[in-house]
């Protein structure tokens, strides 16, 4: 048994935030003290609450959101919950400002392609299909055409039954095929697209017995009742995908290299196969076929883009198939990049005007320690009450980022010393074993002639 929670932990990957459910608000927009992940930054997660609900009522064209504050202040964690505010499906696409820079890319194309990554679109699709409990299942085989000992598949007959039907089908060897790669037995609820051919396996009939069908005490499918109705019906099928994701298949298929070789030859995607896609789309939600799910697009450290790379964001802004855009920075004044230009943030004035910009604050002792309560729970770290409070002593004097940082650390110097639960002194040698800026800085000045230069 050990040996198995030991191989499921070592596949286990947490995220920074991976605790932020939401952005912690009660129905009437205001800030809870501790909820969904979130503590402390009131004003500033009351605001998010604000904007969320202009996305919702589609108020937010042509704007933008700013998150401003040092580092270490949760605007990551604000963008993640305004995410998460919006719906589960809705697309969230971090990037960082230095990211654009690409050797193979354009920093526009970089922009431009982080933009529709972030913008969804819901297919709602109407597909006959044929849907049963599988009752009876023969496959028929010939002569393979160039094999003259081998045989393959060349159809079936399947029996399909539901609540108030039972039906018995030929299909072909395509579909055939479908059902020997998906492993359809008899017991199995499937559907069978009439167009394509294609197979879903649903899982096990949880309510059909039937000679043919073999128990067994453990299985992995999943269990699923008889279904009702007949059994040549109409379903809905509900894709989602990203703008990018359109953008990608179009340029494959429209590209003489792809059609030879099965490949692009370059990883731009042109004007006229973007064109060509927004025109689609437009034309799937006028029909009713589609809707648009606008995203996240949250850019960190935007005060590293260029001046080419903000003056295409602020018109990227404007245009109609737009995501939401969330900025950060934790710069004060300084040069806009490419220019000798101070600015606030390093952004140009007339971009600033366009954002509504959200302040961040440092965190108090009390929401240092409850985030450290948080992190440690998502983390699974049992931390003694002096371990705790020797992590927010940490976390006042350095920073909250690093006193998080030593927490994991500090987990594995008690594991070491057969403990599963974290004292004061694990955290104080962890603290010994890794500097924080201050001390890296300390460390430097005292062996500066001996360091390179």
């Amino acid at each position: 048994m050990s040996h198995v929670r030991s191989v499921a932990a070592r596949f286990e990957r947490i995220g920074a935030h991976s605790h932020i459910r939401g952005l912690g608000l009660d129905e009437k927009g205001r800030a809870l003290p501790v909820a969904q992940g979130m503590v402390g930054q009131k004003e500033a997660r009351e605001a998010a609450g604000i904007v969320v609900k202009m996305i919702k009522e589609g108020k937010m064209a042509g704007r933008a959101v700013f998150l401003v504050g040092p580092p270490g202040t949760g605007k990551t964690a604000i963008a993640v919950g305004i995410a998460r505010e919006l719906g589960p499906d809705v697309p969230f696409m971090a990037l960082s400002g230095s990211e654009v820079y690409s050797s193979e890319l354009k920093k526009t194309e970089v922009l431009m392609q982080a933009m529709r990554k972030a913008i969804g679109v819901r297919i709602h699709e109407f597909r006959k299909v044929y849907e049963g409990v599988v009752t009876d299942l023969e496959i028929k085989t010939t002569r393979h055409p160039y094999n003259p000992y081998q045989q393959v598949p060349s159809g079936a007959r399947i029996a399909l039954k539901t609540k108030k039907e039972e039906r018995r089908l030929s299909v072909d060897a395509q579909v055939t095929m479908e059902l020997l790669s998906k492993g359809v037995q008899v017991g199995d609820v499937i559907w069978i697209d009439a167009e394509s051919g294609r197979v879903t396996r649903l899982g096990r009939c949880s309510d059909y017995r039937g000679e043919k069908v073999e128990g067994y005490d453990v299985e992995a499918s999943a269990k699923v009742p008889m279904p009702d109705g007949p059994i040549v019906k109409e379903k809905e099928f509900i894709h989602t995908v990203t703008l990018h994701d359109l953008d990608e298949v179009n340029e494959a298929r429209g590209s003489i290299f792809s059609l030879f070789f099965g490949g692009r030859e370059t990883k731009e995607i042109s004007p006229e196969t973007r064109q060509y896609g927004d025109k689609l789309v437009k034309e799937w939600v006028d029909e009713g076929r589609a809707e648009i799910i606008p995203g996240v697009l949250f850019i960190d450290d935007v005060h590293m883009l260029d001046i080419e790379a903000l003056s295409f964001l602020a018109r990227a802004m404007e245009s109609e198939l737009a995501p939401i855009l969330i900025l950060a920075s934790n710069r004060g004044m300084t040069t806009i990049r490419g220019t000798d230009v101070v600015s606030p943030h390093g952004l140009p004035l007339d971009l600033l005007d366009r954002l509504l910009i959200i302040k961040t604050t440092m965190y108090s002792e009390d929401e240092i320690r409850e985030i450290l309560k948080i992190r440690a729970r998502e983390e699974k770290v049992d931390l003694d009450e002096k371990a705790l409070e020797a992590l927010v002593k940490i976390g006042v004097e350095s920073s909250l980022r690093y006193a998080v940082q030593l927490m994991m650390p500090s987990a594995i110097i008690a594991k070491s010393n057969g403990r599963t639960k974290v004292l004061a002194e694990d955290v104080e040698k962890a603290r010994k074993l890794f500097a924080d800026v201050k001390q890296s800085v300390k460390h430097i000045q005292e062996y500066e002639d001996k360091l390179l230069k």
